[in-house]
C-alpha cells in the first residue's frame, strides 16, 4: 500500500498541485503551492521506511545532499542552463533511491530559488527535478544506470523532460489555457536552452557519476544509512 501511495504522490498529487496553482490560484498564491509540494515531497521519504522513523543521520544526509545540489546551482549561476544540478540529483537517486531523489530534487528547486528568485515557475521546477530524481531512482538497479554511456543518454533525456515541463509553465504565462500550437512554438524557440540542459547533464554525469557513487556507497556501507528502504 505504501508503495502505491508513493507513486500516487509523485505522479498524480504533485502534478495536480502544480496545475491547481495555475488554474485555481492563477499563479497568485504560488508560495502556498510550492510549500504544499515540499510537504508532499517529504511523504515518500517517510513512507519508504519499514516500521521505523528515519534516523537523525539519514535526515542530516538528505540535508547535506540537498545543500550540495543547491550550492552547485549557485556556483554555476554565471553559466545559464549549464549546471550540474540535475546530474547530482540523478546520482543521489541512483545511490539512495527514488524517494530520496524526488525529495532532493524538489527541495533543491525551492531552496536555490531563495537566491535566484521565487515565482510561478518554482512549482514546475520542483516537480521537474523531483520527477527526474524519481525516475532515476526507479531505474537505479537496471543496466541503464550501471553503464556510463546509457547513464549519459538518460541525462540527455532528463534534460529534455525538465525543459518540456518548464515550457508548460512558460505557455501558461502567455495563455490562460493549454494551447498546443503555442506550446510547440515555445518548445522550438527554447531548444537552444534545452540542448544546453541535455549536454550539461551528460557531461556532469560522466565527470561526477562514478566518483560520487563510490563515495555515497561507502557512506551507506559504513553507517548503514537507508539500509532498509523499500526496493
Amino acid at each position: 500500500m505504501k508503495k502505491y501511495l508513493i507513486y500516487l504522490i509523485a505522479f498524480v498529487i504533485v502534478p495536480a498541485l502544480v496545475l491547481i496553482g495555475v488554474f485555481v490560484f492563477e499563479d497568485q498564491q504560488y508560495d502556498f503551492i510550492y510549500l504544499s509540494i515540499a510537504l508532499c515531497s517529504l511523504l515518500p521519504f517517510f513512507l519508504a521506511f519499514e516500521n521505523r522513523f528515519p534516523q537523525a543521520r539519514e535526515i542530516v544526509l538528505v540535508a547535506v545532499l540537498t545543500a550540495i545540489a543547491v550550492a552547485s546551482r549557485i556556483i554555476f549561476a554565471w553559466a545559464p542552463s549549464f549546471k550540474p544540478v540535475a546530474a547530482i540529483i540523478i546520482i543521489v537517486a541512483i545511490a539512495f533511491g527514488k524517494e530520496i531523489g524526488f525529495l532532493v530534487g524538489a527541495l533543491t528547486a525551492l531552496l536555490s530559488n531563495i537566491y535566484f528568485g521565487q515565482g510561478p515557475w518554482t512549482p514546475f521546477q520542483m516537480f521537474g527535478w523531483g520527477f527526474v530524481g524519481f525516475i532515476a531512482g526507479m531505474l537505479r538497479r537496471t543496466f541503464i544506470m550501471k553503464n556510463i554511456v546509457f547513464l549519459s543518454i538518460f541525462g540527455v533525456l532528463a534534460g529534455l523532460i525538465y525543459s518540456l515541463i518548464l515550457d508548460v509553465q512558460t505557455m501558461f504565462m502567455i495563455d490562460n489555457g493549454f494551447n498546443f500550437p503555442r506550446y510547440l512554438a515555445i518548445v522550438a524557440s527554447s531548444f537552444p536552452i534545452t540542448l544546453t540542459y541535455m549536454i550539461s547533464n551528460a557531461i556532469f554525469l560522466v565527470l561526477l557519476g562514478n566518483p560520487l557513487l563510490k563515495k555515497f556507497s561507502r557512506i551507506k556501507e559504513k553507517y548503514g544509512i537507508f539500509s532498509n528502504l523499500e526496493k
